[in-house]
């Protein structure tokens, strides 16, 4: 199975379930020992009772608390994973249940978690999982596994059901899909129709259940934002088939953790769907254009034709994007149909924010600055948030996220990296940039006659950089003295540009000079800068990492020739008479 992203069941409800710490301490099993808890009658929860916007973690502290034990299934996934994080900050316990614990290993929470390994396909492995469990988090699907995945996530559901009915958990949590209104199940898409499906079993199970039915997430690496992303940089001119005029109700992946960590303190007696989607229905050609304006991206030509099938545009969408074949085919035919929410039960319990739900725009942009940040950040602080809700997580799929391109070199120095900082330190202005001088003036050139800044800027001081300063047509971005310097390019690209230079020791004293220099383009003709100029990087960029070493193991090597030699021991034997010392005054 794998980790992801109608009406009311008859499901049997528990005398009480599991309450969110927001309503005023932790929550106790109905088995548990302690105070029992008081009957919900009073329909909908006041705002106090449901976790408001300060439980998105935007803050740094995700240390578990002791309130009630959560069980995420799916926690390597896009939802799962930051799931995780959100109900660390609400104060919950989490248990994580994973095929390889050894997946979970470099996620920033995985300290603060306990994780058990087992599958959601294998019933024996449930009991173990679910033993002690308040809330359980139910975010597998076997999308993209094969033509017969409605089968697999049937008998996945079924198990998982019944394992939690026996375990006696409190509530279970399903992410599904946001299902168009009047349609028959038989006329769905199998992507939509299996989501439906578990949905119903889950609600039948016997144990209060809340299937949250959404449609697009926005957020950098959920599969409908891959697809949609990539669609609208890669291509300025679309031929596209026509359900990109279907009607679509977009959510931020931030909303759609609100929900889910505010249904885990829902009464008990509530055991049904409900719609969840973001303020805005758009068609999915509204959805490109307005990426492409918030990404500055030209506009770009969208040309429908009745002509391409769902197949068709699945082999369309594989081609240009690089959403694997097996999940972009199901997704394109869920677009088939209009997925609008016909409700809005759920604010009864979890209240909008006081700003209201996310923009389209708003979350677009949130994830571009994830995108942008997403490489750069894993070695230097940067201003976005820490643990927000679209951040990158080493877990996402290799296919999401953006495309970055970097050219990376390293060479060992014979010098302490105090005089490999020296170096790097000093470069641009008067001093260059270590090679191929004259491709770095045309460069200049040719910025300055598109309207850029040029190589004339230079640099505020000849030795000493600052954060903020202009450096020829790069600005300081950040630096950490004698140890790292980042620059970010401010000449007119098709893109964003950045370029490391880095000074490591190494234990014989010596160094180890790095460079990175890190590229996010910017639509079709962003890819095509890249690779045309991709040919000159071992020119420019190889030339530059071995001429700042050579600089640095020669100022080291004048400096050591510049110092006294210390004085000789005198090799005569034992007992013997010393020579007399020299007459320093000249011959007469």
């Amino acid at each position: 199975m794998n980790p992801t992203g109608s009406g009311t069941g008859p499901g049997t409800p528990k005398p009480a379930a599991a309450k969110g710490p927001a309503e005023g301490g932790p929550a106790k099993r109905p088995d548990a020992s302690g105070p029992a808890e008081q009957p919900d009658t009073s329909g909908p929860p006041e705002q106090s009772d449901v976790l408001g916007p300060a439980h998105l973690s935007d803050a740094s502290d995700v240390s578990g608390g002791v309130g009630p034990l959560c069980l995420v299934t799916g926690a390597t996934g896009y939802i799962g994973g930051r799931l995780v994080r959100e109900l660390l900050a609400a104060g919950y316990r989490v248990r994580c249940l994973a095929r390889d614990p050894g997946r979970l290993r470099d996620l920033p929470w995985r300290d603060r978690v306990e994780v058990v390994r087992g599958d959601v396909t294998r019933s024996e492995t449930l009991p173990a999982a679910l033993e002690g469990v308040d809330v359980a988090y139910y975010l597998v699907h076997a999308l993209g596994t094969g033509s017969d995945f409605e089968k697999t996530d049937r008998a996945a559901a079924e198990a998982f059901g019944a394992a939690s009915r026996t375990a006696g958990v409190g509530r279970i949590i399903y992410l599904g899909g946001l299902a168009p209104a009047g349609i028959p199940a038989a006329e769905l898409s199998p992507h939509l129709r299996s989501r439906a499906e578990v949905g119903d079993i889950l609600l039948a199970c016997g144990v209060p259940a809340v299937h949250l039915r959404a449609a697009v997430i926005i957020g950098s690496g959920s599969a409908s934002f891959e697809m949609l992303r990539h669609l609208t940089e890669r291509l300025p001119v679309m031929v596209t088939p026509t359900w990109v005029g279907t009607r679509v109700q977009p959510i931020a992946v931030r909303d759609v953790l609100r929900y889910l960590v505010g249904a885990a303190a829902l009464p008990p007696s509530v055991n049904r769907a409900f719609d969840i989607g973001g303020p805005e229905v758009l068609t999915y050609r509204r959805m490109m254009e307005r990426y492409a304006t918030v990404a500055r991206l030209p506009r770009r030509l969208v040309l429908p034709v009745p002509v391409l099938t769902p197949s068709l545009s699945s082999l369309w969408v594989g081609l240009v994007t690089p959403v694997p074949a097996g999940i972009a085919r199901p997704l394109v035919e869920s677009l088939r149909h209009e997925v609008v929410c016909q409700e809005k039960d759920i604010a009864a319990y979890v209240p909008d924010p006081p700003g209201g739900l996310t923009p389209f725009d708003d979350a677009v942009r949130l994830a571009l600055l994830r995108i942008r940040d997403a490489d750069v950040s894993t070695h230097w602080s940067s201003a976005a948030l820490p643990g927000a809700p679209s951040d990158p997580l080493p877990s996402d799929p290799d296919w999401s996220g953006g495309t970055v391109y970097q050219d990376r070199r390293s060479r060992a120095v014979a010098a302490p990296p105090a005089a490999l900082w020296q170096v790097i330190e000093g470069v641009g202005g008067r001093n260059g940039w270590y090679s191929f001088k004259l491709g770095w003036v045309v460069r200049g050139a040719l910025d300055r006659l598109s309207g850029g800044v040029g190589l004339r800027r230079g640099r505020r001081d000849p030795h000493r950089l600052r954060i903020g300063d202009a450096l020829d047509f790069w600005r300081v971005e950040d630096i950490e003295p004698g140890r790292t310097l980042r620059l970010r390019a401010e000449m007119r690209l098709p893109g964003v540009a950045w370029l490391e230079l880095h000074s490591d020791g190494a234990p014989d004293g010596s160094s180890v000079y790095r460079q990175r220099a890190i590229f996010h383009p910017r639509g079709l003709l962003g890819h095509l800068y890249w690779w045309s100029v991709a040919p000159f990087h071992a020119m420019v960029f190889g030339s530059m990492a071995r001429n700042i070493a050579e600089r640095a193991e020669r100022a080291e090597n004048a400096e050591r020739a510049e110092q006294p030699a210390p004085a000789r021991a005198s090799t005569a034997p034992s007992g013997a008479p010393s020579p007399p010392p020299s007459d320093p005054s000249p011959p007469a």
